[in-house]
């Protein structure tokens, strides 16, 4: 692998197409990922939340990715997804993650910059190649299936992230990227039930930044929502709770057929194999394959 994370994504937008961003919390999620990969040999940024790094360790996924990296030359690469404290950030930028989601959307808008700014500042103190990625509008908090939009979650557009503050906050932080609200939620009601994008206010937040967008909670969107978001300007795409359904069917489906087996590795192949579909799938309509 000769190019970087940052090369990837700006060739992505380039080519109206995106990188893919699957969230983990195990083992059986990197060997998902990875499987997948090996097949469509596009790249792939593997993420993980503060949650999800407090279970499987900052340093010991950082191993593991450069370790898979390294073993198959694939374009593999590592986020830590939604960071709320410089703490926490300096913590995954000092184990090498390629990219941090500094996560200030709560904050108002002079305190994101700082925080952010800082991010950015201690990446560049310390010399390295690492992607900040900055958060600009509430989209709720949990990676799960909801019955309905959450009450926290509005798509108004007083509630969508403002061109303008999204210039600002690039402007003044250098961050590579931002993570807009553009009627995109955490977690999802059901697949291709989710509501609508605002592609208009993407294309016009990518008009105002300059910079690359994500889409964060595109679980649950349409093929069509997403692929017209991609074309507006969203050139990084995240994926978490279909992964989280398809670990659950595939582990229930695996412990179903395989009663008395006590070995996890055997009735976890099926959970496995769930999330390698859905992976599969997002990459290809990701990738225009």
């Amino acid at each position: 692998m000769t190019k970087s994370l940052k090369e990837y994504v700006l060739e992505a937008e380039e080519n109206g197409i995106a990188v893919g961003h699957f969230n983990i919390s195990n083992l059986e999620g990197v060997k998902a990922i990875v499987e997948a990969v090996s097949e469509l040999k596009v790249p792939v940024i593997i993420g993980v939340s503060e949650g999800e790094r407090n279970f499987v360790g900052v340093e010991e996924i950082s191993a593991i990715v450069k370790a898979e990296r390294e073993k198959t030359g694939l374009p593999i690469f590592l986020n830590a997804d939604h960071t709320h404290s410089f703490e926490a950030a300096k913590k995954a930028i000092d184990a090498d993650f390629d990219s941090v989601t500094v996560d200030g959307s709560k904050l108002p808008l002079d305190e994101n910059i700082k925080y952010v700014k800082s991010c950015v500042e201690y990446v560049a103190k310390q010399n390295k190649n690492i992607l900040i990625e900055c958060e600009l509008g509430y989209i709720g908090t949990s990676s799960e299936v909801h019955s309905e939009v959450p009450d926290d979650i509005a798509f108004d557009e007083n509630s969508l992230t403002h061109p303008d503050d999204a210039a600002k906050i690039v402007r003044e932080t250098g961050s590579f990227m931002i993570a807009p609200a553009v009627g995109n939620m955490h977690g999802m009601i059901g697949v291709g039930l989710d509501p609508k994008l605002n592609i208009k206010r993407i294309e016009e937040i990518r008009n105002a930044t300059g910079v690359p967008l994500v889409l964060h909670g595109a679980s649950g969107n349409s093929n069509e929502d997403v692929q017209s978001a991609i074309k507006a300007g969203c050139a990084v795409v995240h994926v978490n709770t279909e992964l989280r359904v398809a670990f659950r069917e595939g582990l229930e489906e695996g412990l179903e057929n395989n009663p008395d087996e006590v070995a996890a590795y055997k009735y976890e192949l099926q959970a496995v194999e769930e999330m390698k579909k859905v992976v599969i799938a997002k990459l290809r309509l990701f990738n225009n394959l």
